[in-house]
């Protein structure tokens, strides 16, 4: 049987395989997608896009069709004995601001995230192969041969499990999970259709005679609902109709025969578990296959699409930028820590020990400290942005940052008297590894502080400087040192001083 090839095998077709394919396709990489299933998966799971993602789906060109398909979270509705009695916030507000365009979270049922990112895949000339199924991995020096129940295997330069929390991929490679029971109680998440309650809020019918608590929220964008119900310790939920039907008649005022429809459900028992390692040689964990999270704030999702994001330019700087294979080191190295503050925080959520706040919007995680992140200035404030940092949005001298940012290049970004005339930017086209490197100068903006930012393709700073000294050898440290007679990459200039 012939083998098939591509450069990246990503395994699974959840938000997390698809963010990574779109980032890859959209850099060139030839990126092959499959999924056990034989289609995208059905339900609303992963419903709440925390702000962060939002920049990310932006800069991946699906906004405009998440915006679409969503709304804000409705205010929660408190029931007891058929009767309304208050209401109730499910996240803290937080004040617009403008480095941060998306202020709070986006309601998208997961099935319709997957569809989104699956059509932009498809528009960038991807695809997903469906029905196959991982049955085992060998990998060597060069490459990654991944094989199924049916097909051909795929040989692959590097691969990336992204197949959820029993992720067979992982499980083939040995890599333990550890972790932790968050709550021993069973619960039931299901998609219905319901007469009788309005979409106007999150209804919510708290604990009642021993039994656990009920909440039934509107679906933006669908005639859904999606209810989420926890049972008592050794109770088994009931997913068949009658059985919800019973559930939510017990539960609230409604009549069973007020739930018309079940159009996907399921049970599980909330869990925080972390891989022992994400990367095994050519193999990447990203997602639930590397950390699995209550759903207790909305963590899971959020963080996923964000290690594809992570993970995305730096395999195309290596496979198609010419940069040195140990970029890749830098995954594990920045998101493993993410992912375990991310867990701790889902878990006191779960546990009433926090509140969504300003941390469940994801804007304030970063990369200080990490290898990439090169700070160059002394004596900087509290609250100064700095190098590993997410790179805020603005508008300055009639530049908005996240437009300059948005693609698969790097930012070179001067800011205030760094962007004077006559002050010298290096040329860093030629470096393997930067791809291509927009040249962007603004006036003064209080959100940097006059310096110099090496932008990197995921928004964050790599490089900060008061002036451009010691770019050039971050630049050649990070890519490797240029080759004469290399194609010089793309140098773009915007903005003014």
């Amino acid at each position: 049987m012939s083998i098939q090839r591509t450069d990246v095998l990503v395994v699974g077709a959840g938000p997390t395989g698809l963010a990574l394919a779109v980032d890859l396709a959209r850099s060139g990489v030839d990126a092959l997608v499959v999924e056990r299933s034989g289609s995208l998966f059905p339900g609303s799971r992963g419903k709440g896009l925390q702000p962060r993602t939002l920049e990310v789906l932006d800069d991946l060109g699906v906004y405009e069709e998440i915006g679409a398909a969503g709304a804000p979270y409705p205010v929660g509705m408190v029931w007891q004995d058929g009767v309304r009695v208050g209401e109730h916030r499910m996240f803290d507000d937080v004040a617009a601001d403008e480095g941060a365009p998306y202020a709070g979270p986006w309601m998208v049922p997961q099935w319709r995230t997957q569809e989104i990112l699956a059509a932009r895949l498809a528009e960038l000339g991807g695809e997903v192969a469906f029905g196959r199924e991982v049955t085992g991995v060998e990998q060597d020096a060069h490459g990654v041969t991944v094989a199924f129940a049916e097909g051909a295997p795929v040989r692959a330069r590097y691969a990336v499990a992204a197949d959820g929390g029993r992720s067979t991929l992982r499980r083939a490679l040995g890599i333990g999970m550890t972790g932790e029971t968050v709550d021993p109680s069973p619960m039931l998440v299901a998609d219905l259709r319901i007469t009788g309650l309005d979409r106007d809020n999150w209804h919510v019918f708290p604990p009642a005679g021993g039994a656990g608590f009920l909440a039934i929220c509107p679906l933006a964008g669908t005639e859904d609902f999606q209810a989420v119900a926890q049972f008592q310790e050794g109770v088994e939920p009931d997913l068949s109709l009658d059985g919800i039907r019973a559930l939510v008649a017990a539960r609230s005022h409604l009549a069973p025969g007020d739930v018309t429809q079940v159009r996907w459900a399921s049970d599980f028992r909330p869990r925080a578990a972390m891989a022992d390692r994400f990367r095994d040689g050519r193999v990447f964990l990203a997602g639930d296959s590397a950390h699995v999270h209550s759903p207790a704030g909305g963590q899971g999702l959020n963080t996923s699409i964000q290690d594809a994001y992570n993970l995305g330019w730096k395999l195309a700087a290596v496979l198609r930028g010419g940069a040195r294979e140990s970029l890749l080191d830098s995954y594990e190295e920045e998101r493993l820590p993410v992912a375990a503050d991310m867990l701790g925080l889902s878990t006191r959520i779960h546990r009433g020990q926090a509140r969504r706040g300003a941390a469940t919007r994801q804007l304030g995680l970063g990369y200080r400290g990490c290898s990439l992140a090169v700070e160059t200035r002394a004596d900087l404030g509290e609250g100064a942005l700095r190098a590993g940092d997410r790179a805020p949005d603005g508008i300055r001298g009639g530049v908005r940052l996240f437009e300059e940012f948005r693609g698969a290049h790097w930012t070179l970004l001067a800011v205030g008297d760094a962007a004077a005339p006559g002050r010298d930017l290096p040329d860093l086209s030629g470096f393997p590894g930067l791809a291509a490197v927009r040249t962007v100068r603004i006036p003064s903006y209080e959100a940097y502080g006059d310096g110099v930012f090496l932008v990197r393709p995921d928004g964050h700073v790599g490089w900060a400087g008061a002036c451009a000294e010691g770019l050039a050898r971050y630049a050649a440290a990070l890519a490797g040192q240029p080759r004469p007679g290399r194609r010089k990459n793309v140098l773009i200039t915007r903005g003014s001083s």
